[in-house]
């Protein structure tokens, strides 16, 4: 009788993967929404390439820096976090070490594990990596696998780069009847594709994840271009 192989992938990155993926996803979106927004409000007001030319460029430069930067902060407070909270458990290691290995065998008698099971857990586990067991058990943290702010803010930066693209070629390169119908399209399709990707890479239901993202990004394209059609009217 051959034996049952487990295929369930358990990787040891899984929160920078996470990260990555978190960060990738919503610099893509933003980068399709955002630029093809500015663009479609601009478009709506004038069909001079000009300004939609530059408005549609400022923001897609604009926007990948801006994305940067909010998650390189924002990332790096989260790991400030967790490094400080590292050293918290390191001086209670080291200050009070029967009082931290009871509450780590508290912690596994309070998911099930009987008292002397759980002591025994407790024992080994601090034996093998104090650190890492009370860090696990208590924090979920893996002082191994911290977020990365680079990581982040770089994924960030590419993912709303490559987004923001194709509503730029998609405004600026048709004839002018035609730059606003193309966009539509050519936005609608690229966020159906961001979302089937980022419910392929994260395990999740591809029609939620779509159906979020295509009808954001419908609703945000209609205000801008009905606001610059108004105001394209009633200014010019």
């Amino acid at each position: 009788m051959s034996a049952t192989t487990h295929t369930e992938p358990h990787a040891s990155n899984i929160g920078q993967r996470l990260n990555w993926l978190r960060a990738g996803v919503l610099g893509a979106n933003d980068g399709i929404v955002s630029v093809a927004a500015v663009a479609v409000g601009v478009a709506g007001a004038t069909t001079d390439l000009g300004p939609i030319l530059t408005a549609s460029s400022a923001a897609l430069v604009g926007g990948a820096i801006s994305m940067a930067l909010g998650e390189y902060v924002s990332v790096s407070s989260q790991r400030d976090t967790e490094r400080a909270l590292i050293e918290k458990e390191k001086r209670e290691l080291a200050e009070m070490p029967e009082e931290e290995l009871a509450e780590l065998a508290e912690l596994y008698r309070a998911k099930g594990l009987s008292e002397e099971t759980a002591l025994t857990v407790a024992k080994e586990l601090t034996a093998h990596d104090a650190l890492g067991a009370h860090l696990s058990a208590e924090l979920g943290i893996d002082q191994d696998d911290l977020t990365s702010p680079w990581q982040a803010a770089v994924s960030s930066a590419i993912s709303f780069t490559l987004g923001a693209l194709l509503p730029f070629l998609a405004i600026i390169l048709p004839p002018a009847e035609w730059r606003v119908p193309t966009t539509f399209v050519a936005v609608l399709i690229a966020l159906v594709l961001t979302g089937t990707i980022s419910a392929r890479l994260g395990g999740a239901g591809r029609r939620r994840a779509v159906l979020r993202l295509v009808v954001g990004g419908a609703l945000a394209l209609a205000v801008t271009w009905a606001l610059g059609l108004l105001l394209g009217t009633s200014v010019l």
